[in-house]
């Protein structure tokens, strides 16, 4: 295990190989953790982490607010995100990396590339979060966790997110559900924030973070801007609409788009065609 405190979090993350940088934005929703890179339903069945450390130095760590790391009560948005990500490669002292993203980690990874284009190597999407359906069901977890908040309180949320679950699993608990849970002192600090600068935040971050029907990170124009080269690799659900995988395809410069479908994308293909591009790139 290793943490480094960034931007005043403690971070827990975990370096594998050696070889080029390449940069893990993990998949699980507000539920991003190391673990998801072997447990997710589209990386089960090999370890992807050990897969892809045999070329490169791979880095994945816990999301704040997700894991072993901290968190704190803040507008949350897309730079929120990639604001960490990029402390960690400064942190280890790498300047630029292929950067990985599954599922909404895909949105960080655009949005990294826009914020920190210098650092960004080459860009591999996996299943890119979009969709209406993504769309409606954030706003609705937000909402539901604002009129919760509303009704019972700060002390009512610590109450309810002790139950275990994350804001994804039980969107009444909240963002920082998971880290009310398992840090006493963090409990004890949230329930001391005021309640209508709360509410505030509630609405802002859900309109922050799903602000439109397509692959959420940045706006269409920030998307064609990026010159980073990028791979992408569709999915087909309610959260991983396939027609956010061909926005990026049509507006992402260098984009390259791999026209295989789930389920014949197996975890140990999709590990070789990352690598395969990766080394395009080099």
């Amino acid at each position: 295990m290793s943490t480094a405190t960034i931007d005043g979090l403690e971070i827990y993350y975990q370096t594998y190989g050696s070889g080029p940088p390449l940069l893990m934005f993990a998949p699980g929703g507000f539920d991003a953790t190391i673990e998801k890179w072997q447990t997710a339903s589209a990386w089960t069945g090999i370890d992807a982490l050990s897969a892809l450390a045999a070329e490169y130095t791979v880095i994945a760590y816990d999301r704040r607010e997700s894991g072993e790391s901290g968190g704190r009560v803040e507008r949350l948005g897309w730079d929120t995100y990639t604001r960490q990500g990029k402390a960690l490669l400064d942190h280890l002292k790498i300047d630029s990396a292929f950067v990985l993203g599954g599922c909404m980690g895909c949105s960080v990874a655009l949005a990294f590339a826009v914020d920190y284009p210098e650092a960004t190597r080459g860009l591999l999407f996996h299943w890119p979060v979009g969709g209406f359906r993504w769309k409606a069901n954030g706003l609705d977890r937000f909402q539901r966790h604002y009129d919760f908040a509303k009704t019972h309180g700060l002390s009512g949320i610590v109450e309810r997110a002790r139950t275990g679950k994350s804001f994804w699993m039980d969107p009444e608990a909240g963002p920082w559900a998971s880290l009310i849970a398992r840090d006493n002192g963090f409990a004890e600090r949230f329930v001391r924030h005021d309640l209508d600068r709360y509410l505030g935040i509630i609405a802002t971050s859900g309109r922050t973070l799903f602000d439109r029907d397509t692959a959420t990170g940045a706006s269409p124009e920030e998307v064609m801007g990026i010159h980073a080269p990028a791979l992408i690799i569709p999915g087909d659900d309610a959260s991983h609409a396939t027609s956010g995988a061909h926005y990026l395809r049509e507006l992402l410069p260098k984009a390259a788009f791999w026209n295989v479908m789930p389920p014949e994308q197996t975890t140990g293909k999709v590990c070789d065609r990352i690598v395969e591009f990766c080394q395009e790139q080099r």
